[in-house]
Formats: C-alpha cells, sequence, structure tokens
C-alpha cells in the first residue's frame, strides 16, 4: 500500500473540485431526464395508430423526403417534434387532439417501461 500526503489546504480543494463536478454531472442528468415530450421517439405503429393515417401514408412520406426518421434494424422510429412539424405545416391534416394522444400514450408506455426497469 502506497501512502500519499498533502496538506490540508489542497485536500480541501480537490475536494471542493469535486463537489463542483458532482453537481455539473448531477444538473446535466436532471436536464435530460427533464426533456419535453416533443423529444421522444415513437415507432411506425404508434404514429399510424394515433395520428390515425395508413402505414402507406407515412411511406410515402418518407419515400418523398417529407418526414426525418430513424430505422434501426429494419424499423422505422419518428420525432414527436417532427410529427407536430408536420401538423403544424398541414402535411397531415388531423385535429391537435390526435397529437396530445400520441404524446400521452408515449409517456404512459416510457412509464411502464421504466417500471418494468426498476422491478428486475
Amino acid at each position: 500500500m502506497e501512502v500519499i500526503t498533502i496538506e490540508s489546504q489542497a485536500f480541501k480543494d480537490l475536494q471542493a473540485k469535486i463537489n463542483m463536478i458532482a453537481k455539473f454531472v448531477a444538473a446535466l442528468q436532471s436536464k435530460t431526464e427533464e426533456q419535453p415530450p416533443d423529444d421522444g421517439w415513437v415507432d411506425s405503429y404508434e404514429v399510424c395508430t394515433f395520428m390515425k393515417i395508413s402505414s402507406k401514408t407515412l411511406q410515402r412520406l418518407r419515400a418523398a423526403n417529407e418526414i426525418n426518421y430513424s430505422q434501426i434494424r429494419g424499423k422505422n422510429f419518428y420525432r414527436i417534434s417532427e410529427i407536430a412539424r408536420l401538423l403544424n405545416e398541414n402535411v397531415i391534416r388531423r385535429p391537435d387532439e390526435h397529437l396530445q394522444d400520441l404524446i400521452k400514450n408515449h409517456q404512459l408506455y416510457v412509464e411502464q417501461r421504466r417500471n418494468l426497469k426498476t422491478d428486475k
């Protein structure tokens, strides 16, 4: 075992810096946890179900590059903010209630997934 000695003031300075870094990291974590619901990702099934559009309509939007999406293992995912943009630009003509249903159900799904992870 190796013993290292330092002055008490140097130790206090080091401890203060570590505490400052810990506070910074905690603040960053709280910011990412408080993301607005617009930043959530939903799959094609959720978009089609809650926006009441067909999968073919969604495919046409992708083919025409009117909607941004990410594909993971063959499954397409969309940001809720992207769906809101399409509604605002009248690319999809639906009442705002459909978007609110999508957001609400997505949040419920996320909470259920978190509960499953904590139960394990």
